[in-house]
């Protein structure tokens, strides 16, 4: 059984395999490490990565995207809010227990809320960053809240942490596990026994985050 899987070389000192939310398969490998090599390591792994490809949770049924209509909710941080779209002019979006946008910005709202959560990723998380990264005794280059289709977060070879602005949909608990997560991966790269140990001295209760992640984490897929 062979697959097909792209890699990306880099300074990193071990290989590390990923299967996408979209199926791809990368691996990540050191620069000197010979293609016959990496292919023998994946090879190795093939039974993984089949598992991981089979995984119903990276690809369920993806919710309608919003219309973004009075009673239509959204999810942040765990918790799904009404939407009310009112005659009262103002810019962007209003938020206190529901969220409130202008009747004549109803066709800009999806990017408006994209705006928005973006935004509230940013005060969320690096917080959390520089909370996890004194805890640890680590240190990172940049803490970034990005576009990423198909993963949650990502530890760089240069140290720099970077969030899918998606997260912020869920759950506090869960947030602050994947800042966690990356974090800990400044001190091991692989998810070998000793990171998740780290990990649990961080956050105890990771496996409950990593349980909502499976069974809702397509809730965070489409943008709204």
């Amino acid at each position: 059984m062979r697959f097909e899987y792209e890699v990306k070389y880099s300074k990193r000192k071990t290989l590390n395999i990923t299967v996408e939310r979209d199926r791809k398969i990368i691996v990540r490998a050191p620069e000197n490490l010979s293609s016959e090599k990496i292919d023998q390591i994946v090879y190795k792994k093939r039974q993984w990565i089949k598992q991981k490809l089979g995984h119903a949770q990276k690809y369920p049924v993806i919710p309608e995207q919003k219309e973004f209509i009075s009673g239509e909710t959204l999810m942040y941080l765990g918790r799904n809010y009404q939407l009310l779209v009112v005659d009262e002019e103002f810019k962007g979006i209003e938020f206190n227990q529901r969220f409130r946008i202008s009747r004549t910005n109803q066709t800009k709202a999806n990017s408006l809320f994209r705006s928005w959560y973006f935004e509230q990723a940013k005060k969320k998380i690096k917080p959390l960053a520089n909370q996890h990264a004194n805890s640890l005794g680590v240190k990172y280059n940049e803490c970034k809240v990005s576009e990423m289709k198909y993963r949650w977060a990502s530890c760089t070879p240069n140290n720099n942490i970077i969030f899918n602005w998606r997260i912020i949909k869920a759950p506090m608990y869960v947030v602050n596990y994947l800042v966690a997560h990356e974090l800990v991966h400044l001190i091991e790269s692989n998810h070998t026994q000793k990171f998740w140990n780290i990990l649990s001295i961080q956050v105890p209760n990771y496996e409950k985050a990593k349980n909502w992640l499976k069974k809702n984490g397509y809730l965070l897929e489409v943008d709204f």
